[in-house]
């Protein structure tokens, strides 16, 4: 259980580090890459140890899935990216494709 904590919250980490990296203009801004590569690395070692009870390929795809809806949620949240009907529907089916994943896992 304690994997699973430490994997979603590793792939919110990574929801802060990709929305860092974006605001980091290719490393021109301090701030914005120092919150880039302090995300990236505790991202990366939850991740790392998460898979060492968790399957790779479940874990890999449930880390970057979670990182992925919530870099898209805070986008349209705060303005960056359009909000429609069917990027809702798209990032709502990926969410049910991590908790199927989950609950299919070993």
């Amino acid at each position: 259980m304690l994997s699973w904590i430490v994997l979603i919250v590793a792939g919110m980490l990574e929801a802060v580090w990709a929305t860092a990296l974006g605001r980091s203009e290719g490393f021109t801004k301090l701030w914005p890459t120092v919150i880039f590569g302090v995300a990236l690395v505790a991202s990366m070692g939850g991740l790392a140890f998460a898979l060492r009870e968790i399957p790779t390929g479940t874990g890999y795809a449930v880390w970057v899935g979670i990182g992925a809806s919530l870099t898209v949620i805070w986008a349209m949240a705060t303005g960056a990216e359009s909000v429609s009907l069917i990027k809702i529907l798209l990032v709502l089916g990926l969410v049910a494709c991590i908790v199927g994943l989950k609950l299919v896992s070993d």
